[in-house]
């Protein structure tokens, strides 16, 4: 969840929790005025009733609710002095209605002329219930319209103040060490945004000093080591075209040759990995992967018939990525390669293309390599000869990374089988 969505879902929460807290207190509150406003008028409806009592003694003898609204019936000088004022809501058959309606009524109990009454008095909850059933409407629509419009406004001013956060953490995503230019820069005057540009930028820096510093020494080094090594070689040739050295030293000079050789391919693919790692490679194009199998085939044809393997292709349909064409043609070749070199006599080669996804089997060593080692640089199977430089699987493994390819490997039906998946990939490298 993005840090913009979770201040705003804490806050909304707050908010919501808050609000919510303060309209069932205000509504409480407002029924409570409400109830006392009906229980003194009651009281003031005793009053006076008392005061009649004094000057109209028959009201003694009304023992039923009427027009008056009030019902009175001797009792007891026991239960009279044990009886409280009580005030209830309740309902009552009312004049002139057939339903039930809700009164509030007031039961207490007095004292005339050393007989004592129980007198009942009632009101109408009729308005007032329409009126709490209002205050009700009006309080939850007021908390529906606060809770909408804090949550809408919050929305918007977090985003706007977000926005520089946003737009500097784009910049940053899209930076790519060799190719932009620029350090990510953003106008704000918030005091952390602002720390947290310079740090960024600061280490931003410090990894461009470090990968120009490594890519020169990269240079440097393979540049140093290439002439030394052709010198070697010259040299030694040199020594060989002489004719004037024995045969065992004959052999001995072609054996170092034969070193110098796999030393001068192994600095090259060294220089290769590392180019790729520090994604040095940017000529982006739409790339026709059936051409570049095919130009493969072609191009190693001669040497399929001198192991004597069969290589077959199954074109299912045509499958176009993008990509550096020359990072195509290496994870392609290295692929067909190795199957083919690493393949039994009388072997065979299959090439699937199918919609986003390219796999080549073989047939070869009757056991599994291991899953867990095969795309490690200089993994090589037990009984792997020493020609190769140990680093084609792991370079092909890199630029698959780099595009985020998804590759495996599995060993089904006495076949060894790599898979390059092109569709999903979770990262794409910038233009």
């Amino acid at each position: 969840m993005k840090l913009l969505n979770k201040s705003l879902k804490y806050l909304s929460i707050s908010i919501l929790l808050i609000v919510t807290i303060w309209s069932i207190i205000f509504y409480i509150n407002m029924l409570d005025e409400i109830q006392d406003s009906i229980d003194d008028g009651l009281e003031n409806y005793k009053v006076l009733i008392l005061q009649k009592v004094d000057t109209d003694p028959s009201i003694l003898k009304k023992s039923f609710f009427d027009e008056s609204n009030y019902a009175i019936r001797e009792i007891g000088e026991k239960r009279a002095l044990s009886m409280k004022d009580q005030y209830r809501d309740t309902l009552m058959y009312m004049q002139d209605e057939d339903d039930l309606e809700p009164v509030r009524m007031l039961t207490t109990a007095f004292e005339h002329k050393g007989d004592f009454y129980e007198l009942k008095i009632i009101n109408s909850m009729v308005e007032e219930d329409d009126l709490i059933e209002d205050l009700f409407w009006s309080v939850f629509w007021l908390y529906v319209i606060l809770v909408v419009s804090i949550i809408l406004i919050n929305n918007i001013v977090l985003r706007k103040l977000w926005k520089p956060f946003y737009n500097f953490l784009n910049q940053v995503t899209k930076f790519r060490l060799g190719s932009t230019r620029d350090l990510p820069n953003i106008s704000t005057d918030v005091k952390e945004f602002n720390m947290l540009k310079n740090a960024v930028n600061s280490l931003l820096q410090h990894s461009l000093e470090t990968y120009q510093h490594q890519k020169q020494f990269i240079e440097n080094a393979s540049h140093e080591l290439q002439t030394p090594l052709a010198i070697a070689t010259n040299k030694l040739e040199l020594l060989l075209e002489k004719g004037n050295i024995e045969s065992e030293q004959a052999e001995g000079i072609a054996q170092v040759l034969q070193i110098i050789e796999r030393l001068i391919r192994l600095n090259k693919s060294l220089l290769l990995l590392t180019k790729i790692e520090n994604k040095q490679f940017f000529d982006q194009q739409n790339i026709s992967l059936n051409r570049i199998v095919q130009q493969t085939l072609e191009d190693l044809e001669e040497f399929a018939t001198f192991k004597n393997v069969k290589v077959t292709i199954h074109e299912h349909t045509d499958l176009n990525v993008e990509m550096d064409p020359a990072l195509a043609n290496i994870i392609v070749s290295n692929l067909i390669r190795n199957a083919i070199f690493h393949n039994l006599p009388q072997g065979n080669v299959s090439v699937d293309i199918k919609t986003d996804m390219l796999t080549i089997s073989n047939t070869g060593k009757r056991e599994p390599l291991e899953t867990d080692k095969v795309f490690n640089r200089f993994y090589k199977s037990s009984d792997k000869k020493m020609d190769g430089t140990g680093l084609g699987l792991a370079i092909m493994k890199a630029v698959c990374n780099l595009y985020g390819f998804r590759v495996s490997y599995r060993y089904l039906a006495d076949r060894h089988c790599f898979e390059i998946q092109f569709k999903n990939s979770q990262e794409k490298v910038e233009r």
